[in-house]
């Protein structure tokens, strides 16, 4: 089986992120960066059908050139090989865009089986690009999985829901975006981050991949960020003395905030 799975690398939560003053865009120069969490667990689970079904692991990753660090922790974590779409008329694309240069690349590999992917980055969370890439692909979508399993030429995930558990089965091949639930990250071995040193990266630029540098950018963007402001400190919070009528003084705060 051969598998890909999307890997991005993206500010660390626990550092500041912020936006440039110019355009918007997330400044990724502010902020450490590290491989997504959930690329890790959605990696993590490709190895297990891996193990179990045999085949082949690429990382693919759209993004600038220091995402080979991801990318590399990616193949410190045991994926096989890894292709890089990594072009400056790409900074500042939507999801939109973003979903159709993936599907481009991906369509420049062989014999893909079973694609997967985070339910939502930390950054963007749009959580829209599997499905997206699932339809441009024109395969199937099981989003939101938080179980896996492949049994010949169908793909099943269980998805958790406030109602209960769904069960969802299409043919292969197919587009798993999976959630924190699908199971714990692999933490890459000392073996494993000398081999990454030797694995193929294939770098490729939008000429590449065949994209049009006229169809990504933020220029060309569907949708993008046209005003930001910082948020405002927080304000004093308003104190209620209890004098045989503190319940009624909390409700009506909580009315007329339309809070209840």
């Amino acid at each position: 089986m051969n598998i890909v799975v999307l890997v991005k690398q993206v500010p660390d939560t626990w550092s500041e992120r912020k936006l440039t003053d110019g355009d918007h865009t997330l400044d990724r120069e502010a902020a450490d960066a590290i491989l997504d969490e959930i690329n890790e667990r959605a990696l993590t689970e490709a190895l297990r059908l891996k193990q179990e079904l045999g085949g082949e692991i690429t990382a693919v990753c759209m993004g600038p050139e220091r995402s080979t660090d991801a990318i590399r922790k990616a193949l410190s974590m045991e994926a096989d090989k890894a292709v890089h779409l990594s072009d400056e008329a790409l900074r500042g694309s939507c999801a939109v865009q973003t979903a159709k240069a993936l599907a481009k690349v991906i369509g420049t590999l062989d014999s893909v089986d079973l694609v997967i992917a985070g339910n939502e980055a930390t950054d963007g969370r749009t959580g829209a690009i599997p499905a997206m890439l699932a339809e441009l692909l024109g395969i199937a979508q099981l989003t939101h999985a938080s179980k896996v399993t492949v049994d010949g030429g169908t793909v099943t995930i269980e998805r958790e829901t406030d109602e209960g558990k769904a069960t969802v089965q299409a043919a292969l091949p197919a587009v798993v975006s999976v959630t924190e639930k699908i199971c714990e990250p692999k933490y890459p071995s000392f073996k494993g981050i000398m081999a990454a040193k030797k694995k193929p990266i294939a770098k490729l630029t939008l000429a590449d991949a065949g994209i049009d540098a006229g169809e990504v950018g933020i220029a060309n963007a569907l949708s993008k960020v046209v005003e930001a402001a910082p948020k405002p400190p927080r304000s004093g919070g308003q104190r209620v003395t209890d004098e045989g009528d503190g319940g009624v003084k909390i409700a009506e705060y909580l009315i007329a905030q339309k809070l209840v």
